[in-house]
């Protein structure tokens, strides 16, 4: 089954609980959605046919044991679960960076989700599948970019009806160039959040080099 693949690159994870491993990254190209802040822009279209196969044996070049699918939106390929599961059953622990946007219920329980909630300042608010939290475990998490006082404001309500956090991690990421991170920092510290503040490691090495 083929796939479109952007790029595979290996650097250190800069999200979530796997932050700072050493991680293999296979970027699949598309993605339904136009997020403001979106980094990856890049990844919207192009990119070149590939096989599940040949995913494996370029993967498999590198030296880790970690391996991250992402995008765009990974899950807009119809041969995304199939390459999940071909990583997992080749020995990876293997993790899906997914919108939130499209239906994870067919994914690899092996494989841990890291699925977005978009707050309203993304521009794609609308296009959260609710119907994805009942189908989250505590091996996945929910991340949130939050750009402005209106965007954390939304997602302290989020979990306050939905108690996210019952189910599994939740991250909560500053836009970068939108809110100054010591600001989303003492937010969650006020209101003593039940959610885990990140920044965006690779970033803070590499700034916004492709691959990195």
């Amino acid at each position: 089954m083929a796939l479109r693949l952007t790029e595979i690159f290996y650097s250190l994870q800069g999200e979530a609980s796997r932050v700072g491993l050493p991680t293999v990254f296979v970027r699949l190209t598309g993605c339904p959605l136009r997020c403001v802040w979106c980094d990856t822009t890049y990844s919207f279209t192009g990119g070149e046919p590939a096989t599940v196969e040949a995913v494996l044996a370029e993967v498999a070049k590198y030296p880790a044991r970690q391996v991250c699918v992402t995008g765009g939106e990974p899950l807009s390929q119809k041969a995304c679960p199939a390459l999940l599961s071909a990583l997992c059953d080749a020995g990876y622990e293997v993790s899906l960076e997914t919108s939130g946007a499209l239906d994870i219920g067919g994914v690899d329980p092996r494989v841990s989700r890291i699925m977005d909630l978009k707050a309203p300042d993304s521009g794609e608010c609308d296009k959260n599948r609710w119907e994805n939290l009942p189908l989250l475990t505590p091996r996945d998490e929910v991340k949130i970019v939050i750009a402005s006082r209106a965007d954390y404001e939304w997602a302290r309500q989020i979990l306050a009806d939905l108690a996210v956090d019952r189910r599994c991690p939740v991250l909560f990421s500053p836009a970068q160039g939108s809110l100054a991170p010591r600001e989303l920092a003492e937010w969650i510290l006020e209101d003593g959040l039940p959610v885990r503040f990140q920044l965006q490691l690779h970033k803070l090495l590499w700034g916004n080099m492709q691959g990195k």
